[in-house]
C-alpha cells in the first residue's frame, strides 16, 4: 500500500499521566503503520519542535524500538549520556535492556524521523528518571503507575 504522508492524520495528543504530557509538548506524530493496516509493528513520522522531546526517557521489558533521522538535529540521551544524531544516522534499542532512552530536540529548527515499534502485548516501560511505570492492561491499552505501584488518576 502506498501512503502519502500528506493524508494521515497527525496526533499531538499524550497518554502520559497529566504532570508529564507538557514534556512532549511540540511533538507530532503520524501513524503510517496505522495507514498502511499493519498488525505486527507500528511506524510513526514524528516531528519535534525545538525544546520537544519524543518521550520522557525509558525502555521497554518485551518491545524493540528503532529510530531513522531524516531531518534535523537531535540529540539522543541514554544512559551513557547525551549524542547528536544527524540525518541518516539511526538507533536501535532492543527489548529487555535498561538502558533508557530518549530523543530531545535541542536545536533552532524542527527535526523528523521514523519511530519503528513492535506491538508485542504484555510489555512494561520503565521511566528512570521519573516516578512512573506503564503498565500493560487486560483491553490491550496502558495503565500507568507510580513506582510503588499506586495508579495515577486520569
Amino acid at each position: 500500500m502506498i501512503i502519502n504522508p500528506e493524508n494521515v492524520p497527525s496526533r499531538t495528543s499524550s497518554i502520559y499521566p497529566d504532570e508529564f504530557k507538557s514534556l512532549v509538548q511540540g511533538r507530532v506524530k503520524q501513524a503510517l503503520g496505522n495507514a498502511a493496516g499493519l498488525k505486527n509493528f507500528g511506524v510513526n513520522l514524528v516531528t519535534l519542535e525545538p525544546g520537544s522531546c519524543s518521550a520522557l526517557r525509558h525502555w521497554h521489558t518485551r518491545q524493540d524500538e528503532f529510530i531513522y533521522v531524516i531531518a534535523g538535529e537531535v540529540t539522543l540521551i541514554t544512559n551513557v549520556g547525551a549524542q547528536i544524531l544527524q540525518p541518516g544516522m539511526m538507533a536501535g534499542f532492543p527489548a529487555g535492556e535498561a538502558d533508557g532512552h530518549h530523543l530531545v530536540n535541542r536545536s533552532d529548527a524542527a527535526v523528523v524521523y521514523l519511530e519503528i515499534g513492535d506491538r508485542t502485548s504484555d510489555d512494561r516501560a520503565y521511566y528512570p528518571d521519573d516516578d512512573l511505570i506503564a503498565e500493560p492492561s487486560a483491553d490491550g491499552s496502558r495503565i500507568f503507575t507510580h513506582k510503588d505501584g499506586t495508579l495515577y488518576e486520569s
